[in-house]
């Protein structure tokens, strides 16, 4: 089997070579791929040094490739991953190019894996926020029917890329139109008419395409803080049936992927220092909300370039591979 990693020097192109790695997936060959000014840069992968080439239809040439990651922005995915797909290669993108668009699968596989089979040659992974927050969603829903849900997002640096962690390491603004040293930016991607960032929308749109559930009531505020890596998420759930907090903590307990941290006697609940480079969704902080009927609050962790990335990306290929038996 030969995979390709389009944006391979990047943070996602490189967290997904680790977990690869980490994962000891059996893979003959990588190609990997990027913009003109990484072209013959080395990668070492599995005691193999493999030479990054520029993106580009001359280099597609001769190789077979089986599956493509797609770590890049939206504009090359659009225009790349078609290519791709018309090669008969299994694209999984990590942009936000196709996410909206019905016939692509967007996956995150502990939550609807169902939903691979639905596509072809094109599957989207969701966005980083969306990833931890469906996590916890899902077995919630099953059990008890979410009515609304309203999300506070604390969203590291990581996520805004190279730029962003430079930003906070050099106190510049050259990724962030603010300081984000010592400083919260209510501000993530551009303001759409609603007066909603387009972050804000994705998280809203994304939730509810995972979870099937078009009637959901979702809203959200998106907000950059000055955390290198691991987006961190307040989250208030009110649910049709009646629930009480001993069963909320028992379903996220038994629950895939899930982690929970919650025991205030001894001050433990989740924090980026904990989630930092780790595969699980940690969840604590967990408590009824007093103002409202059969309604919990909790605070959840994850490591927004793993888990809300490279990690869920890497699931969705192993499930691909198990589906369609290669």
């Amino acid at each position: 089997m030969n995979i390709a990693i389009v944006g391979a020097t990047g943070l996602v192109g490189r967290k997904i070579i680790d977990i690869i790695v980490e994962r000891n997936l059996k893979v003959d060959n990588f190609f990997l791929f990027a913009d003109e000014s990484e072209k013959d840069r080395k990668i070492k992968i599995f005691n193999k040094e493999y030479s990054v080439e520029s993106l580009c239809l001359e280099n597609l040439k001769g190789k077979k490739i089986d599956y493509a990651f797609f770590a890049v922005e939206s504009e090359i995915a659009k225009k790349f991953a078609p290519i791709f797909a018309r090669r008969k290669i299994v694209v999984i993108d990590n942009s936000n190019a196709y996410r909206r668009i019905s016939k692509v699968p967007l996956v995150v596989p502990q939550v609807n894996k169902e939903d691979l089979k639905k596509g072809k040659f094109i599957f989207s992974n969701p966005n980083c926020s969306t990833i931890q927050l469906v996590t916890a969603l899902k077995p919630l829903h099953e059990k008890f029917k979410i009515k609304r849900v309203v999300v506070s997002t604390y969203q590291a640096v990581s996520g805004a890329g190279k730029g962003g962690i430079d930003d906070l390491l050099k106190n510049t603004t050259k990724k962030f139109i603010y300081p984000i040293c010592r400083n919260l930016i209510p501000q993530i991607d551009y303001f759409k008419k609603n007066n909603y960032t387009n972050e804000e929308d994705k998280l809203i749109f994304e939730t509810k395409k995972i979870l099937s559930f078009k009637e959901l009531k979702i809203t959200a505020t998106a907000v950059r803080v000055p955390v290198l890596n691991c987006h961190s998420e307040s989250v208030n759930i009110e649910f049709e049936k009646n629930v009480n907090l001993k069963q909320i903590k028992s379903v996220l307990s038994n629950s895939p992927n899930i982690v929970v941290l919650d025991d205030t006697s001894k001050n433990i609940y989740p924090m980026p220092i904990v989630a930092d480079n780790k595969d699980e969704v940690f969840v604590g902080r967990i408590r009824k909300d007093y103002s409202k009927a059969n309604t919990f609050n909790l605070f959840i962790v994850a490591d927004n370039l793993r888990r809300g990335a490279s990690s869920n990306a890497v699931d969705i290929f192993e499930n691909l591979i198990k589906l369609k038996g290669r």
